[in-house]
């Protein structure tokens, strides 16, 4: 690939770059911590990497972190898995979310939207005294540091409220969106045995009411370790017998008390995708999460008290967590319950204009599905606060750069954005003092040593390779629940390369400093020795109008041999002929390689995704040869289940 690409998109104004946080932070950590007055963005990083222990020292520093124990060190052993970040240091993660209520007790924290598009504000000073009566009340319970506390809740404020009451107490949060499924949820829920579950009677969606009081009865039944359940009426239905009602227990004028915990303390459970097993249990702890986000949204993301965050997620991602962070930095957080294109398309655009958004977050998914059906989000809406427009999920293809900034603005800042839920942050992304450039992530961000390594461990440069983290970040997982001797979180990162972290995706490192992000590397599609991300491969054949979605997997052969097949979802009136059959051949073999025209063009009724949205590439090609569906795939996990069926016939049809 060419790496060259010298014409930014987007460079930020000498007074935007004066005025970003991250270029206050530079000038105050030189004069304090010894960071590098001059050379930009690349001399910071280059010193938060080989300063590790002073850079983390100066974030705590700059956002005013409360350690009511202080910190022995900053890493106390630097080692991967199993990095000690400032032992003996306690804290509280849901204090620091709340300060802003001292200072700014009537302005909105939270901004919530529905399928009205009505915004309903809630106040600092509100949001502080429900979590304070909440709080109480699962003290009340019994709830105690390191107790389970789940939701099975959508986006509304009610959730943020029940994960900040849990922080308070110390106990541990994990949530799953109520379009899950029962299976979907228990086989999250059931590792962690909570001990009081949040419910609603159902939800919202696409002008539609979902009722799920028969879900939360078999949830009940099926999670013994629960001492109450609260009913969330958001259909406005009664609770059902034995539960406990969200008003009572949010009605106290109570001030909240926060348990000093560990650094180290478990904040949440976050859960991988789990398309192919149980999904992993991934546990972050209270003040790895606090300063790792402080870092990503005050620096990285430039959020402040003046600024309003919107990102399109639902309970059952990362980026809902992420969202509700935004409260860190003193910042307006807007929660979005319903479906993304309801009533049409545009959406989320109206949405960000009817808040005020000034970061809007999305989906690479939905700018393109946006191109695709001709929103025009700048000539319908007044979208003159978003300074920038952010996606994750899934690299963003060049055609969704000059989308946005076409149709959005042309000084519109544009953030595409790669990290983990392994981390529930970002390894590369947004950096408001560097120009943009089509195509790629601005840089890695600020304390993590993001590297590109062959298959031997040798750093890469504007060359394909895997992408690695060779120091330890603060939010990477404490530990996997029911993962006693740490074999399986070992397994998952650090069996390829001892003591480096890596991530399963193709990166390059460009030698601008840039990055761009090719898609998962367990799904690489390796012709002739010349490997190529599935992304590239769906960024060049959804140009094309015909092709709604696709998903492309190499399998290897018996005999040796090499088989691509190429599964193409078509759009409405379309017929894969002979004519469209040649067109996207040579679209991959004029954009791409010769070496990655597929095999076979196969039409498939549907594209099956995790419930997060991504496309499940390896259970596909697991499916494709020769492995039973049960085994493949975690049935619970897909978001359309019947569709896989169509893959395994053609699996046993197949010569």
């Amino acid at each position: 690939m060419s790496t060259v690409n010298p014409q930014p998109l987007w460079q930020p104004t000498a007074e935007r770059i004066a005025e970003a946080r991250i270029t206050r932070f530079q000038a105050w950590a030189a004069e304090h911590h010894g960071a590098p007055a001059d050379g930009g963005y690349a001399a910071l990083h280059r010193w938060s990497v080989e300063e590790l222990e002073t850079f983390w020292k100066a974030v705590t520093e700059w956002f005013d972190v409360r350690f009511t124990t202080p910190y022995e060190r900053v890493v106390g052993d630097r080692s991967m898995p199993g990095a000690q970040w400032f032992p003996g240091a306690t804290l509280n993660y849901a204090e620091h979310a709340l300060r802003a209520a001292g200072s700014r007790a009537e302005e909105p924290a939270l901004l919530h939207v529905d399928e009205t598009h009505d915004p309903r504000p809630v106040t600092w000073a509100d949001l502080r005294r429900q979590v304070g009566s909440l709080a109480a009340e699962l003290r009340a319970l019994g709830v105690r540091p390191g107790d389970r506390v789940s939701g099975y809740l959508p986006n509304i404020p009610e959730a943020v409220v029940a994960l900040l009451a849990t922080a308070a107490v110390g106990g541990v949060w994990t949530s799953c969106a109520p379009d899950f499924g029962a299976r979907s949820v228990l086989d999250r829920f059931q590792q962690v045995e909570p001990v009081v579950l949040f419910t609603v009677d159902g939800y919202r969606y696409g002008g539609k009411e979902h009722d799920r009081r028969g879900i939360v009865a078999e949830l009940r039944r099926e999670l013994p370790t629960l001492r109450a359940v609260v009913h969330i009426p958001l259909l406005g239905t009664d609770a059902p017998d034995g539960a406990l009602e969200w008003s009572a227990l949010t009605a106290a004028d109570t001030a909240p008390v926060f348990e000093q915990v560990p650094f180290d303390h478990p904040l949440w459970v976050l859960y991988s995708s789990g398309t192919t097993g149980l999904p992993k249990a991934i546990v972050q702890s209270q003040g790895g999460i606090l300063v790792e986000h402080l870092k990503q949204l005050g620096l990285h993301c430039d959020l402040g008290p003046e600024d309003r965050f919107f990102w399109y997620t639902s309970t059952g991602w990362m980026m809902w967590n992420f969202l509700v962070s935004g409260l860190l930095t003193g910042t307006t957080v807007v929660l979005y319950d319903g479906s993304p294109g309801h009533p049409d398309t545009g959406a989320q655009w109206r949405i960000a204009e009817r808040t005020g958004a000034t970061l809007y977050g999305t989906s690479a998914a939905y700018v393109m599905a946006c191109r695709k059906a001709g929103v025009h989000p700048s000539r319908d809406h007044d979208l003159s606060a978003v300074k920038c427009v952010a996606t994750t999920g899934s690299p963003l293809p060049p055609d969704g750069f000059r989308w946005l900034h076409d149709e959005v603005r042309h000084d519109l800042w544009i953030a595409s954005v790669s990290g983990g839920t392994d981390v529930c942050s970002c390894f590369a992304g947004a950096v408001p003092t560097l120009p943009v450039h089509v195509g790629e992530l601005q840089a890695p961000c600020l304390g993590t040593d993001l590297q590109s390594w062959d298959p031997s461990g040798k750093p890469l440069t504007d060359e394909v390779g895997e992408l690695v983290v060779t120091n330890p970040m603060p939010s990477m997982p404490i530990h996997f629940w029911n993962d006693p001797d740490g074999s399986r979180y070992h397994d998952s990162y650090f069996d390829t390369y001892p003591g480096v972290w890596r991530h399963g995706d193709w990166i390059t490192l460009t030698s601008r400093g840039s990055v761009v992000i090719h898609g998962r590397s367990d799904s690489t599609l390796n012709r002739q020795g010349v490997r190529m991300g599935s992304a590239d491969i769906y960024e060049a054949v959804e140009r094309l109008p015909e092709i709604k979605e696709s998903l492309v997997v190499g399998i290897e052969q018996p005999d040796g041999g090499y088989w691509m097949p190429l599964f193409v979802h078509l759009a409405p009136g379309a017929t894969l002929d002979d004519d469209l059959t040649d067109r996207i051949r040579k679209t991959i073999r004029t954009q791409l390689s010769p070496r990655h025209v597929p095999d076979e063009i196969i039409e498939v009724p549907g594209i099956p995704h995790t419930l997060t949205g991504k496309r499940i590439e390896v259970p596909v090609k697991r499916l494709l040869q020769g492995t039973p569906l049960e085994k493949a795939v975690n049935p619970g996990s897909i978001d359309n289940l019947d569709l896989l069926a169509h893959y395994q016939e053609l699996a046993r049809t197949r010569p």
